[in-house]
C-alpha cells in the first residue's frame, strides 16, 4: 500500500470521535435528513477513511467519509459546512479524498448523490465523474423516498 497525503497544520486530518459533535452540528445545518452521530460513530469504528479540515479559528469547515473495497473507493459523506460553502472547499475535499483513494491503490471512485443536491451533481460532473444507474427510493425525502444517482470516476 502506497503511503497515504499527510495531515498537518491547516490541513485535513483524520476524523476522530472528538470532532463528531461539530461534524453533526455542520452536518444538521446543511441536510434535511443528516448523519447522526451514530453513522459517523460507526463509521469510525468500520475504519472507514475519514477525514476533517478546520478553518483558522478551528470550526469544522469541511469533512469527508470514504470507503475502501480492494481497487474501489465508495464516497460516502463530502460536505462543506453552510458557513464555508461556495469557497472551493467542495473541490479541494474532493481532491483530497481522491489522492487518500490513490493511496489505498483504488482504481475507481463511486458515489450516489441525490437528483435535488445539484451543487454537488455540478461538482461531480466537472471533476469528472460519470453517471452510471440509479438507485430507485434510495433517499428519505420528506415526500417519500428520492431516487440515487450513482457516479463513478477513474482515478
Amino acid at each position: 500500500m502506497s503511503a497515504l497525503p499527510r495531515a498537518g497544520a491547516g490541513r485535513y486530518a483524520p476524523m476522530t470521535a472528538a470532532d463528531l459533535d461539530q461534524v453533526v452540528l455542520a452536518e444538521r445545518k446543511i441536510y434535511p435528513f443528516p448523519w447522526t452521530h451514530g453513522n459517523f460513530l460507526d463509521a469510525l469504528r468500520a475504519g472507514y477513511s475519514a477525514w476533517v479540515l478546520r478553518d483558522a479559528g478551528g470550526a469544522v469547515a469541511a469533512y469527508s467519509v470514504m470507503m475502501i473495497a480492494l481497487d474501489e473507493a465508495h464516497l460516502l459523506n463530502l460536505s462543506v459546512a453552510h458557513e464555508a460553502q461556495r469557497t472551493g472547499l467542495g473541490w479541494r475535499t474532493l481532491e483530497w479524498m481522491a489522492d487518500v483513494a490513490r493511496g489505498y491503490g483504488a482504481r475507481t471512485m463511486l458515489l450516489e448523490v441525490r437528483p435535488s443536491n445539484a451543487a454537488a451533481l455540478r461538482l461531480y460532473e466537472r471533476y469528472g465523474f460519470e453517471r452510471i444507474g440509479v438507485r430507485r427510493g434510495y433517499y428519505p425525502a420528506h415526500s417519500g423516498r428520492e431516487d440515487a444517482i450513482v457516479m463513478r470516476i477513474a482515478l
